[in-house]
């Protein structure tokens, strides 16, 4: 349903906002080991997440990736996908066609309009918080 891309990014965004509830603020290279993630691709997602400021990050000795705790409630799962993959899996035709809309509808146009509005309710209404607690301590989950 998500790309790749996607998929790492719910992932890692899932792993720092359970670090950033412990106090911590994590590193580009912890994420991906955690996350079971190349490096280089990790740091290309970070930077589409950080850019929205869906995650923050701050230089230094210090520094790393985190979310201040009030966004575990407000950053939201369609936050996470709007930034890496935009609103495609919502709005493009679910046959691939070009000029499939209302007024120009594929076969399946009317028949998906229930499920994409299920899909978009589910996914701006499900929070990072949930996400988080819906991951036990065992951190494995997040990987692939």
């Amino acid at each position: 349903m998500f790309s790749k891309s996607c998929e790492y990014a719910i992932r890692a965004s899932i792993y720092v906002a359970k670090q950033s509830l412990k106090g911590r603020k994590v590193s580009q290279i912890e994420i991906a080991k955690s996350i079971n993630s190349p490096k280089a691709f990790t740091a290309k997602i970070m930077q589409k997440l950080t850019g929205p400021k869906i995650i923050h990050s701050s230089k230094g000795p210090n520094g790393g990736f985190f979310l201040n705790l009030p966004e575990l409630d407000s950053v939201k799962l369609w936050h996470i996908i709007l930034a890496i993959d935009g609103d495609s899996l919502l709005e493009d035709c679910t046959l691939g066609l070009e000029k499939c809309n209302a007024l120009k509808p594929c076969a399946l146009h009317f028949s998906f309009v229930n499920i994409r509005a299920d899909i978009r309710r589910t996914l701006e209404g499900t929070s990072l918080r949930a996400l988080v607690e819906d991951v036990s301590e065992e951190d494995s989950i997040l990987k692939r």
